[in-house]
């Protein structure tokens, strides 16, 4: 019996023990759940990237399916000769809209797209599509072909706007907002491209406001959605299927660089294409630079906004109002003026006519002048062309200062450069690769006017004036640039020579 009952307390004995030691064990590893993770020996792990539970995917292919029967192809035909690869005037020579083929009988015809933005058949394209052309034909995206007509065009902006008459119901592609795009945002272009019709591409913005062909007024959105031959006029559209370009140039060296007129740029000149055809713009006739760190100090200016005046065009309402070279344009209408791109926009902007007036600071003190505005020139050809490069000259050490060859200007610079009469100063025959003056923007065939406000009348002045220099001196430069046809102010900081 005693025996027994010692086996059955022993049993007993072992059970609660084993039950004891499962829950302090289960209570150990829950603490040590609780507590946090064991410490590691050893190099931590690298931390893993946070994605953001909201971040969105772009379907472009529902933005396309939207957009897409708004999207028209234009087949344009007028008499005259091949032209070729046509560049816009003052643009860089590897920029190219249309090419324009001939058909060997005295007939030019090009393609291009365009979008319908009214639903009775208004149609947005670019001006460079239609220019010159006698017969516009137009392809909706259900296969019909109708006979356009020119409602109106702005060649300085590169916009068209067409119809085609007696349509109701047209698939329209709504307009967004250019201003708000930000590099690196995704759009997608739709055009006909070669002759492939309705093609789509996607890409980046890669730039916003860049300029290519008028440096006063162009703004335009570059990418790298493909765009070629035939895209031109096409709209480029963003994530949530608003256009917000018109595919306008590319570049012929790459295949991933296109430029689009920004969709707020056509939207403010429409009514007045709608109604009279054409677009006036005002114009005061002044070049203007902004004032950045350099400028300021070398000129030892006050202020560090406005726009500085480079340049005056004779009888301009800017001469008349007695404007000079480095006056600052500090107000235009009471409204601070932050920029030179804001200026000139904020005076295209006013009917030619309309009365303004600016607050001007010249050597320190500021005055207010007004003047009425006249009708901005159309965009005219090309700037004379500078010609043959000037024969190189013979380096010394006293002919490369600041990075510059110089030499007395002579009839053959005048005719060569197609100079204005009065100008006077020293030719610029060579500038030094990599030196302070090529990164300032000085070029071979501009005619030095003045080094720091003072004339430069010869060489030997030039010399005189660039010799007592020293190392990290910000000089100004006052130059007649002969591609722009205008006269230009430029910064160069004097390196070690």
């Amino acid at each position: 019996m005693s025996r027994r009952f010692t086996l059955v307390t022993l049993a007993l004995v072992a059970t609660v023990a084993f039950l004891v030691g499962v829950i302090v064990a289960g209570g150990l590893n829950q603490a040590a759940v609780t507590a946090g993770p064991a410490k590691r020996i050893g190099p931590a792990p690298l931390p893993r990237p946070t994605v953001a539970a909201s971040t969105p995917t772009v379907n472009f292919a529902d933005v396309v399916e939207r957009i897409n029967p708004a999207v028209v192809n234009i087949d344009a035909t007028g008499a005259g000769t091949n032209e070729g690869r046509r560049r816009r005037p003052g643009g860089p020579p590897d920029l190219f809209e249309r090419p324009d083929s001939g058909r060997g009988d005295g007939t030019r015809r090009g393609s291009g797209s365009g979008f319908i933005i009214d639903s009775d058949g208004s149609i947005l394209t670019n001006e460079h599509v239609i220019e010159g052309m006698e017969k516009i034909v137009v392809k909706l995206s259900d296969g019909r072909s109708l006979r356009g007509r020119v409602i109106g065009a702005d060649p300085d902006s590169d916009i068209a706007l067409i119809k085609v008459d007696g349509q109701q119901g047209l698939p329209v592609a709504p307009l967004g907002d250019s201003s708000s795009l930000r590099p690196g945002e995704w759009v997608c272009a739709i055009g006909n491209p070669l002759g492939y019709e309705h093609s789509v591409t996607v890409g980046v913005v890669s730039y916003v406001g860049r300029k290519l062909f008028d440096a006063s007024i162009d703004n335009y959105i570059q990418t790298d959605a493909a765009i070629n031959f035939g895209n031109s006029g096409g709209p480029l559209i963003n994530s949530r299927g608003e256009v917000v370009g018109i595919n306008a140039a590319i570049s012929s060296r790459a295949s991933n660089i296109g430029f689009a007129v920004p969709i707020n740029g056509a939207t403010a000149v429409l009514p007045q294409l709608r109604a009279r055809g054409r677009v006036s713009r005002g114009y005061v006739g002044v070049g203007l630079r902004e004032i950045d760190a350099d400028l300021q100090r070398a000129l030892q200016l006050p202020v560090s906004r406005g726009a500085i005046v480079q340049d005056v065009t004779d009888g301009s309402p800017g001469d008349r109002m007695g404007l000079r070279p480095y006056d600052v344009i500090l107000t235009f209408d009471g409204q601070p003026v932050v920029s030179d791109d804001e200026l000139i926009r904020a005076i295209a902007s006013r009917a030619p006519g309309s009365a303004v007036e600016f607050q001007v600071l010249r050597d320190g003190r500021q005055f207010a002048a007004s003047v009425k505005l006249a009708e901005r020139p159309s965009r005219t050809a090309a700037a004379p062309a500078a010609g043959a490069a000037a024969a190189a000259a013979v380096r010394t050490p006293d002919d490369m200062l600041l990075g510059l060859s110089v030499r007395e200007l002579d009839a053959t610079a005048f005719n060569r450069y197609a100079l204005p009469a009065s100008t006077r100063g020293v030719l610029i025959t060579r500038v030094e690769p990599l030196s302070a003056a090529s990164e300032s923007g000085l070029q071979r065939g501009q005619v030095l006017l003045e080094l720091n406000r003072k004339p430069v009348m010869s060489v030997a002045e030039y010399r005189r004036a660039a010799g007592t220099t020293h190392v990290g001196d910000i000089l100004t430069l006052f130059v007649y640039a002969p591609e722009a046809a205008q006269r230009q102010l430029k910064t160069l900081r004097v390196d070690d020579r």
